[in-house]
């Protein structure tokens, strides 16, 4: 039942003690949020004014109502961090931990009229003052160690990256229930294969007498089974639920039906296997047992300051996911768990889930009984929420804990903490025995870091400013997070920011280190570009922005063609991260609102279910890789061209190429010449015989389905000339319109400057005399005009045409 109540907070000092509520100072608010997201919405406080340390104060909650018939139970699924409750002057709830939900009984206090329920969220600061053991090593994502010893997220407390909008207060919902009534959160459902059946198990603990009916339904068939308690249902030759890049993502609807009719809807059941493959130092993740190449990105929440979205704006992000041909996000332990919506979202969609719990970097407390007891309630807690959705494909213990106890250098013995070596995993065992568990995201070999066996957090491409061969030197099989760069947004993003050079103060860095993620970033602009980044940023700033997000583009592309390509024994990547916590040059490919960034759309072109890919193998030439991940044959051909100076043809060939189902095959692009050129200038028998090689897949209809390039010599192809960039609206229709773009010469990097418009493709490569349509969408409010850029344009191009 909802909570309808005129809703209040007020900051209350900070004295741990104090259990009195301010006489006034009260700021009404429409629901329970966070302090941070109630001030903003009342204008009171932003991520863009001056900082507000809301873990300095205790903060207090109030909300007056009537009681709803029939309410006896009042739950809070959230509340950051320590707290405490009283209803109509009574205490009712005592809390330390965010992560846990909490029902209270609160029949007997209850009035039908004139109800007050006050929260006091305690002061952070204040409870970190108490003194406890020093760690045995210390993290720099954090400026106070103990806060290991408190169960909240990171998020907001660590300076080197996220924005300072720590959650305190109700973050999650607070609502009534009864317990004459069924809840869907009481209903545990799991869904597993066995042999060719689908067996779902649906359990009601808080109701083991009440007379239940379980309902599957899909496509117009129903299965039904009675039971008491605990029932089980068995679907004969299931549909089974594959992640997007390899399958449809088959759901059955399900309902709980209590007697009498009423009907209780459960989310949606998916049936599919799922196991990790270590053989070998490997790490494979299989579904239904076949080996899936897990590319995605390290999840964030997509409002840092509520920590909440909308189902609508769950299904938006994981569109864009699935778009970019990713198939896997990692909720990473320095975050928080999402709400259910997210997890339904991506059952929809396809999209595996790396699910870790909410421990990260820090050498949690080992024999305190009372953070072990609240522990293993959140962990039961969560693993009810997630044994019912099929995208969750890896459960992990902590996000780096090992690799900051070594990186550190503590003892070895100190490296396996036995919360995540034996706590956790025995829960998890015994509560859902089906999904496989991880200790720690970077677990595995000699060293936890170490990218040759196991699972790792990759920066070898990257802080480590390792040269891109790397990528395939380091042996990596697994990496949890890797190719963590500034990227610099588009225009739109920085115009939004409070002073045009605000994205240089919002980068990234280790507390402790002398560096930053745009000093990474700038490493590769000069090693990709021979620009000196410094300089080039002083004088012509626009043309750095430009170059910097082509950069990064380009690495990531160049490192994931070689974890995908036939012959790596790499499992998976996840980039860190999907999407900016606010506006600036962070690690995400798309920005704080969603708008992607050209690494975004790089990427999107090297992780699609049917890609061509391109590898230089030094003497042996380039490599040509065709990837086919779908259930279905793909009948195609392959195109190959080289040109030199940019319009001069120098290789011209292609070849039919037929790809089975979830097959690769790897074609040495001279096999398909009849004459030699050395396409990778590896031989370097005088000046490069091309600067652009070009590869891609077209279908029967001549469509072009996949395209890679090769440049030998970046730094002459982005030279600036005239290129005969031209541009023309053909299409039009209400917000959106297609605009064909052409080139005489080849077009390095074209994207698109339309206010108040997006591209669906952007930052992609032209080929000389070919054409490509490309559909901009966009709102009432979009410029008529438009213009067309590229890297290697003397000047960019106006769109014929109008546009909106």
């Amino acid at each position: 039942m909802p909570f309808a109540a005129e809703w209040s907070i007020c900051p209350g000092g900070s004295e741990p003690g104090d259990t009195e509520p301010p006489g006034g100072g009260w700021i009404a608010i429409d629901t329970p949020t966070t302090v941070a997201d109630a001030l903003r919405q009342r204008g009171l406080w932003s991520l863009d004014g001056p900082r507000r340390d809301f873990d300095d104060e205790c903060w207090w909650f109030r909300a007056r109502f009537d009681a709803p018939e029939r309410a006896t139970l009042l739950r809070f699924d959230g509340i950051a961090s320590a707290a405490q409750a009283w209803l109509n002057g009574e205490p009712i709830l005592s809390s330390t931990n965010m992560f846990i939900a909490h029902r209270c009984d609160v029949e007997k206090l209850m009035r039908a009229a004139g109800n007050e329920l006050l929260v006091r969220c305690a002061s952070l600061n204040a409870q970190l003052k108490a003194k406890r053991a020093r760690p045995r090593w210390r993290t720099p994502m954090v400026t106070q160690q103990q806060l290991r010893w408190q169960r909240t997220t990171l998020l907001g407390r660590t300076p080197g990256w996220s924005p300072p909008a720590a959650p305190v207060g109700l973050w999650r919902d607070v609502s009534f229930g009864s317990r004459d009534r069924i809840d869907a959160r009481d209903v545990r459902v799991d869904a597993r294969v066995e042999g060719n059946a689908g067996l779902v198990r649906c359990r009601v603990e808080s109701h083991p007498n009440a007379r239940l009916e379980l309902r599957l339904s899909r496509d117009g068939r129903e299965w039904r089974t009675a039971f008491s308690g605990e029932g089980e249902l068995r679907i004969d030759a299931p549909q089974l639920w594959w992640p997007h890049t390899h399958g449809e993502p088959a759901l059955y609807d399900a309902a709980l039906i209590i007697e009498g009719g009423a009907e209780v809807p459960l989310p949606p059941v998916g049936f599919r296997t799922i196991e990790v493959d270590t053989s070998g130092g490997g790490f494979h993740v299989r579904v239904n047992g076949e080996a899936v190449f897990c590319r995605g990105a390290v999840w964030m929440p997509l409002d840092v300051v509520s920590l909440r979205a909308s189902v609508q704006q769950y299904e938006a992000a994981l569109a864009q996911v699935k778009a970019a041909g990713m198939n896997m996000l990692r909720v990473a332990g320095i975050t928080v768990y999402e709400e259910d919506g997210f997890y339904d979202a991506c059952d929809r969609a396809g999209v595996l889930v790396w699910q870790e719990f909410m421990f990260a970097n820090m050498d949690y407390p080992r024999d305190d009984e009372a953070f072990t007891a609240s522990v293993t309630e959140e962990v039961r807690q969560q693993l009810a929420r997630w044994g019912s959705h099929p995208c969750i494909a890896v459960v992990c213990g902590n996000s780096e804990a090992e690799q900051q106890a070594a990186m550190w250098g503590a003892p070895r013995d100190s490296w396996e903490h036995p919360l995540f070596h034996e706590t956790i995993a025995n829960l998890c065992k015994e509560r859902a025995a089906s999904l496989p568990y991880w200790p720690s995201s970077a677990h595995g070999g000699a060293l936890p870091q170490q990218p040759e066996t196991g699972t790792t957090s990759y920066y070898g491409v990257g802080a480590y400013l390792r040269p891109l061969e790397d990528a395939r030197r380091s042996g990596l099989k697994f990496a949890t997070e890797c190719l963590a760069f500034a990227n610099m947004p588009p225009p739109s993003t920085i115009a939004r920011m409070p002073y045009p050079g605000g994205w240089k103060d919002r980068t990234s860095r280790d507390l402790l280190a002398p560096w930053d993620f745009e000093d990474v970033r700038d490493h590769y602009l000069e090693q990709l570009f021979e620009v000196h980044a410094r300089e080039l940023r002083g004088t012509q700033l626009d043309r750095y922005r430009a170059l910097s997000r082509v950069a990064t583009a380009e690495v990531m592309a160049a490192a994931f063609s070689e974890w995908r390509r036939p012959g790596s024994a790499c499992g998976g990547a996840l980039v860190l991260m999907l999407r900016d916590l606010w506006a600036g040059a962070g690690w995400g490919v798309v920005d704080d609102q969603g708008v992607p960034k050209a690494c975004w759309h790089a990427l999107r072109r090297v992780l699609q279910p049917v890609a061509m890919l391109i590898t230089d193998e030094g003497l042996n030439g380039l490599h040509l890789h065709a990837t086919n991940e779908t259930p279905h044959a793909q009948s195609l051909r392959l195109k190959l061209r080289a040109w030199h100076d940019g319009h001069a043809l120098v290789a011209n060939a292609e070849a039919p190429i037929e790809l089975a189902p979830r097959a690769s095959r790897t074609i040495a692009a001279a096999s398909l010449l009849d004459h030699f050129v050395d396409l990778n200038w590896s031989h370097r028998f005088g000046p490069p015989p091309c600067d652009v090689v070009s590869a891609m897949l077209v279908d029967a209809q001549g469509h072009a389905i996949s395209r890679a390039h090769h440049f030998p010599s970046r730094p002459a192809l982005a030279a600036c000339r005239d290129i005969g960039l031209q541009a023309r609206v053909v299409q039009r229709d209400n917000f959106a319109c297609r605009v064909a773009v052409t080139a005489q010469r080849f077009a390095y990097d074209v994207n698109f400057e339309v206010q108040g418009m997006t591209a669906v493709e952007d930052h992609f490569h032209l080929d000389p005399g070919d054409e490509v349509r490309v559909t901009l969408r966009g709102t009432a409010r979009a410029h008529a005009r438009g213009w067309v850029h590229a890297l290697n344009a003397c000047d960019p191009v106006a769109i014929e045409g109008e546009l909106a």
